[in-house]
């Protein structure tokens, strides 16, 4: 009795019952392997959907119906700062007789510039140079001495004290002026200011768009800027025939200037 084999469905051990559960249990195996690949891949697909909605938010793709309108903003200021390049030319027999007398006018003229509040951080060299000069005699090159050239770039953060500075590189025997750029020191400030200004005539735009095609104006999903704020030289190289001599303080003008932003915005557009 005890190794008669089970009746029914109860089947143990090494079954010969003819039910077929040993091919049944190794066909269910891969089957659940096939069940777990495809579970595994349609949650890898859903997050890299939703990790493709995060990606091209700003930069909205062929599905999106989309508003794009480009504005500008701007905003008028008084420039707080003037940079000047000063240089002197000196020319003389010896390398060393024009080194000499050169670095005496310059320096004369960098400790001046100091008595009218220009800092020491504010007054860069940009310019130092040594040339040999020649004429031309009886159809050959004759060395007649040696040409010396020096220049500074100065920072004057009080525009009232130009004239003076100017009147004195002069006086000190500056014969060389650059020109006078006035530009604003920090214009981080105007340049969001602007930005706002550009973006609010970018919203009314786009709604006065929207409303003309009977849609809604939904969210902000792309945006772009460039800035136009380029400093301009109001004072020439021509006012530098001026200096020089014991000439009179020039008047200059500093004028206003622009802070300019150009936005590009991109909208929803909703039914």
């Amino acid at each position: 009795m005890e190794n008669m084999p089970m009746s029914g469905n109860g089947c143990g051990g090494a079954c010969r019952c003819g039910h077929g559960h040993g091919p049944m249990r190794r066909f269910m195996k891969p089957l659940w392997a096939l069940v777990l690949v495809v579970g595994a891949a349609y949650l890898v697909l859903l997050a890299r959907n939703a990790a493709k909605e995060h990606e091209y938010i700003g930069r909205p793709g062929n599905a999106r119906d989309t508003i794009a309108v480009s504005a500008e903003g701007k905003v008028t200021a008084l420039p707080d700062i003037a940079s000047i390049s000063v240089g002197v030319m000196t020319e003389k027999k010896t390398v060393a007789e024009a080194q000499q007398e050169n670095t005496a006018k310059m320096n004369a003229i960098i400790a001046k510039v100091k008595e009218f509040g220009v800092a020491a951080e504010d007054i860069k060299t940009v310019n130092y140079s040594i040339y040999p000069q020649y004429d031309w005699i009886d159809n050959r090159q004759v060395e007649r001495g040696f040409q010396v050239s020096q220049s500074v770039q100065l920072k004057v953060r009080d525009l009232s004290k130009i004239g003076e500075v100017l009147a004195s590189a002069g006086e000190l025997g500056a014969n060389q002026v650059g020109g006078v750029n006035f530009t604003i020191d920090e214009p981080e400030e105007l340049r969001q200011q602007a930005r706002l200004k550009g973006l609010e005539a970018a919203k009314a735009k786009a709604q006065e768009l929207a409303s003309a095609a009977g849609v809604k104006l939904g969210r902000i999903v792309g945006f772009s800027e460039s800035d136009g704020y380029v400093p301009p030289v109001l004072y020439a190289r021509e006012a530098a025939m001026g200096l020089g001599g014991g000439s009179a303080a020039p008047s200059i003008e500093s004028g206003s200037q622009d802070v300019v932003v150009n936005v590009a915005v991109i909208y929803e557009i909703l039914p």
